[in-house]
């Protein structure tokens, strides 16, 4: 029972931000699920983030960017293929590294003078970005949220809601091509769902506080926290 609570609070929590923010479910639930139960990464967190997606979509479906969220698909194949590939060749600590100073190069970049727009190519890349590093570090939504992070609060949380929700479903038929998805996962993510349904109610309320420079803020903020993570595990070990 006190891992099962654990592991509920890592999903309310990452549910909470991610509802808020728009992403980062996977910086706050992943490590902790992990730290629980090595079974409960990747495949209950993906359907946990699948589900919580699909909220998130229906809550504010009329804010979704399809058209950005079309290229970042197409973009997202190759991106899942190359981090697939990194993981084979590259050593984990060094590959942490680069991924965490990238993106908090990015960071800064944004502060300064850096202003981002969704165009056709930067969707592209960033897709592919997200792709490459969501499937190799687990981290895939900074990529999206930096070029994004101009937009509106609900342009924001919906748009990379229907990225991650595609992103999500290719994930789990990959995995449930290759033998991967089990009994135990589902009976998992059973007891994750409360969890899950609390964090995401939770964060309605949330997102009235974040809205214009607050939400730029925060999703800039979520993002330094992503690649300082990486920067500690590849430090670490």
């Amino acid at each position: 029972m006190p891992e099962v609570l654990l592991a509920g609070t890592a999903v309310f929590a990452g549910a909470l931000v991610q509802g808020s923010v728009g992403y980062g479910m996977n910086l706050v639930a992943a490590p902790l699920l992990a730290l629980v139960d090595p079974r409960l990464v990747p495949v209950p967190l993906l359907v946990v983030a699948l589900a919580h997606s699909l909220l998130a979509v229906a809550r504010e479906h009329r804010d979704v960017d399809w058209r950005g969220a079309t290229f970042v698909t197409v973009g997202r194949v190759p991106g899942t293929a190359l981090g697939v590939l990194a993981v084979a060749l590259l050593a984990e600590r060094p590959f942490s590294a680069a991924v965490g100073g990238a993106v908090l190069v990015c960071v800064v970049l944004s502060v300064v003078s850096w202003t981002p727009r969704p165009t056709p190519a930067a969707l592209l890349v960033a897709g592919v970005a997200s792709g490459t590093l969501g499937t190799a570090s687990s981290i895939g939504g900074p990529p999206l949220a930096l070029l994004y992070q101009h937009e509106s609060g609900p342009r924001i949380r919906a748009t990379l809601a229907a990225c991650f929700a595609i992103g999500s479903s290719l994930s789990l038929l990959a995995l449930g091509i290759a033998g991967q998805v089990h009994w135990f996962h589902l009976v998992a993510v059973l007891w994750l769902l409360p969890f899950l349904v609390g964090g995401f109610l939770l964060s309605g309320p949330a997102r009235a506080l974040l809205h214009g420079t607050r939400m730029r803020v925060a999703v800039l903020g979520v993002a330094a926290v992503s690649a300082l993570a990486l920067l500690t595990r590849s430090a670490v070990g």
